[in-house]
């Protein structure tokens, strides 16, 4: 199995990556770091192809899309092009079923950007680009204007959806013909403040999930796939009664067998785990457990659903855990990656480890790893507020 790590390297954003790190994990959970492509600004979220022979990224604070082959035998990425999205600090991308267009959520100029893909999977200029509509939220730092944070298509295929930090909305849209086309309902609402920021569906259910950065918490959707309408039915907190401090919600997954639903707490520095319930998708808080590190700006559930892995972006570490079978409970196991400023995982081929090990590290990555424990251990006895 390859693993593809991204991070943030520029000083504007606080970044001490190098650029994308490709690791080789062997059967026995050994991580091998086989390639650094260098030379990239903030390489964030990652979105492949189906095939796992295409990787596109986008490069945040930044106006730049890249699209990247992927060796099958190597795990090698090799650049195919970049382009720019249409906007200012693309977060997050999509591809849609057919594989011919990848939509882009621009943040930083309150956009959605359909560019049309190549045979070979290069990436072209923008043949759409949505400027989003609404009213800027309460938190005059965060929501001065239209900040759309994530992009996903519904199971279908036939929808995309666009949580909009600024705007406090989800916006829906209909694509037809690589063209994106508002629903009847157009968005749905959050509460003043609450600051939507990425969002998963069931895997099973009609039922979509939001979480919100700024009041931590996760809305509950009823979803009409006929016509693409969300119908809230739930909000539920991410955070235990007794912390006070500081938090913003970061990541959100639901398990492949639609039994958990997990975000990541910054602040807490969590993973909130939530029972889902087996009838409706409503959502019961369980438990959280430490992510051992600080700020887990993203995790990802590995293939075979047996372990997942945290990007703790202040600490400049990967965490590998077990997820434990019954409860799907995280359960830490010691396996930490050394990677600057980490903020996007993927995952390509099938030999996942069953047993995850000490990657081989340098007495250097030994010296800065009690290092990112100390900051750890020093931020969360101070609560991070």
């Amino acid at each position: 199995m390859f693993a593809y790590i991204g991070g943030y390297t520029t000083p504007d954003r606080d970044g001490r990556g190098n650029g994308i790190n490709v690791y080789d994990v062997a059967s026995n959970g050994r991580w091998t770091r086989i390639q650094t492509v260098g030379g990239l600004e903030n390489p964030s979220l990652f979105t492949l192809n189906k095939a796992q022979t295409r990787l596109y990224s986008v490069h945040g604070g930044r106006s730049l899309v890249s699209a990247f082959s992927i060796d099958p035998k190597s795990g090698h990425l090799t650049m195919l092009n970049q382009v720019d999205p249409g906007g200012g600090n693309p977060v997050d991308s999509a591809l849609d079923p057919t594989e011919r267009f990848l939509v882009v959520a621009n943040y930083g100029t309150g956009t959605v950007a359909v560019l049309p893909l190549g045979e070979n999977g290069e990436l072209n200029p923008p043949s759409q680009l949505v400027t989003l509509q609404g009213r800027p939220g309460p938190n005059p730092k965060e929501q001065a204007a239209s900040h759309p944070h994530g992009v996903i298509f519904d199971p279908s295929g036939q929808f995309v959806i666009v949580p909009d930090k600024g705007f406090d909305k989800t916006f829906i849209f209909r694509f037809e013909d690589g063209r994106l086309t508002p629903t009847a309902q157009a968005a749905v609402g959050a509460r003043p403040g609450a600051a939507p920021r990425h969002a998963t569906f069931h895997p099973t259910k009609p039922v979509l999930y939001v979480n919100n950065e700024l009041n931590s918490t996760v809305s509950v959707y009823d979803w009409n796939a006929e016509t693409g309408e969300a119908t809230e039915k739930q909000i539920v907190g991410t955070l235990p009664p007794a912390y006070t401090g500081h938090n913003t919600t970061a990541e959100i997954a639901a398990s492949p067998d639609g039994r958990v639903l997990y975000v990541s707490n910054r602040g807490q520095d969590s993973i909130a785990f939530f029972d889902i319930h087996s009838q409706n998708g409503t959502l019961g808080y369980s438990a959280y457990t430490s992510t051992g590190g600080v700020r887990p700006r993203f995790f990802a559930l590995g293939p075979g659903y047996k372990h997942a892995y945290v990007a703790n972006q202040d600490s400049d570490t990967v965490v590998v855990m077990d997820i434990e079978p019954k409860h799907g409970r995280f359960i830490h196991t010691g396996v930490r990656v050394n990677v600057g400023s980490p903020s996007a995982i993927s995952f390509v081929g099938t030999n996942y480890p069953e047993r995850p090990q000490r990657p081989a590290v340098t007495r250097r990555e030994q010296s800065e790893e009690k290092r990112g424990w100390l900051k750890s251990f020093v931020s969360l006895a101070r609560g991070r507020g």
